[in-house]
């Protein structure tokens, strides 16, 4: 089967490159499956898991947290403000987060708590959770 050249790549440095046979993201405007050959596209993306089919059937998963997607015909790239591998995501670390996430929320209606900065880390520690999970 053909496949297209993925960069998943943050303002650290590049997370990940590779040959996929597809790939499957979530943009603000839905779900997108991207194939070899795919029609120029630029989208803004979700919090959420970058699935990539490898050859011979393999998955892969990268948590990001939103960025933008470029595609071409020959070439996926990511730009994300973070991305981890699901092989490099300490869960402990990402349940800890979680866990203040939450409490910042609980705070919000006593307190001054920026609601939506602390609904977004919720969001970023639970899909780190998610992909670390689908190791």
């Amino acid at each position: 089967m053909k496949t297209i050249k993925v960069s998943v790549v943050t303002p650290d440095g590049p997370v990940y490159e590779s040959d996929v046979e597809m790939v499957s993201t979530k943009a603000k405007s839905g779900e997108l499956g991207i194939l070899p050959g795919h029609i120029p596209l630029v989208a803004p993306l979700e919090i959420g898991a970058v699935r990539l089919k490898l050859a011979g059937g393999k998955q892969e998963q990268i948590a990001v947290s939103g960025g933008f997607l470029e595609v071409r015909p020959e070439q996926v790239t990511v730009l994300a403000q973070a991305a981890e591998k699901a092989s490099d995501i300490d869960i402990e670390r990402a349940q800890r987060a979680k866990e203040r996430a939450e409490q910042r929320l609980q705070q919000a209606q006593q307190e001054h708590v920026d609601f939506k900065r602390a609904e977004s880390a919720l969001r970023r520690a639970v899909n780190r959770i998610n992909v670390a999970g689908n190791r």
